[in-house]
């Protein structure tokens, strides 16, 4: 049974109605429109990150993260505004979805160096081919094989908040790279809690602080138990160092 079964069951969320969406997609599919967005969401992540005190526990995480590159970086969804701005000195590739925000998120991770594999999963397997988890799982692979390192949600769009999935264990397990569980949190941020992933916008002139989890490995002959207690020991250690970040900020969640 799944750690988070005893969790309340996600209430139903309201389709935004069509005359919405539909000039949504317009403007969003605009080059010129992704263009300006994305300026400004760089513009807004080197102030929150210059304008925030860090903290980094352990104090030397990036130097131990270093020497296992390629690695598999592992986050939660909603929890990962601030990635593309922590210079972790590593060569990096981002799966990034095929929303109508992600052109935008695309062209800030480039911004700052990483390179935007576009592709997303969700919890429709009819969907897979559509929306390109198969291809994106490949690049991802093919990415750790030139030796970059990737980011990945570990949990799964549009599914239950902070519950890890399968595939990120999948991509460890054929590529052999470990995974290392990220956490970033700020003192000053905005919950959107109607937003499934609660997602959490940082805010500048506060407090900032980055966890780095126990590693986690898989291995290459991995059968299915061992495949659900990776997942499961992932799920639990990026609970906890994300419970943590937090506690460092001194505004707990």
């Amino acid at each position: 049974m799944n750690e988070n079964s005893t969790s309340p069951p996600r209430a139903a969320r309201r389709r935004t109605p069509g005359w919405i969406r539909r000039p949504g997609r317009l403007i969003a599919r605009s080059g010129l429109f992704a263009a300006v967005a994305a300026r400004i969401g760089v513009w807004y992540l080197k102030l929150v990150f210059h304008t925030n005190r860090w903290v980094v526990e352990p104090a030397d995480a990036l130097d131990r993260v270093r020497p296992l590159a390629p690695v598999i970086a592992a986050v939660w969804h909603g929890q990962h505004i601030l990635m593309p701005i922590i210079p972790t000195g590593l060569r990096a590739a981002a799966m990034i979805s095929r929303s109508l925000d992600g052109e935008i998120t695309a062209r800030v991770a480039a911004a700052f160096g990483a390179r935007p594999i576009r592709a997303s999963g969700g919890r429709d397997p009819r969907r897979s081919i559509e929306k390109g988890s198969m291809t994106g799982f490949i690049e991802m692979l093919q990415a750790l094989e030139r030796g970059d390192s990737v980011l990945q949600t570990a949990d799964i769009p549009q599914g239950r908040a902070r519950e890890a999935g399968l595939g990120i264990v999948m991509l460890a397990k054929r590529s052999g790279r470990p995974i290392v569980p990220l956490a970033i949190a700020s003192s000053r941020r905005v919950v959107l809690r109607r937003a499934w992933d609660r997602t959490t916008l940082n805010l500048p002139f506060g407090r900032s602080a980055i966890c780095v989890g126990e590693v986690v490995r898989v291995a290459p002959d991995a059968d299915e138990a061992a495949l659900e207690a990776a997942r499961k020991t992932l799920q639990s250690e990026l609970t906890r160092i994300t419970r943590r970040a937090y506690e460092l900020t001194g505004r707990p969640e």
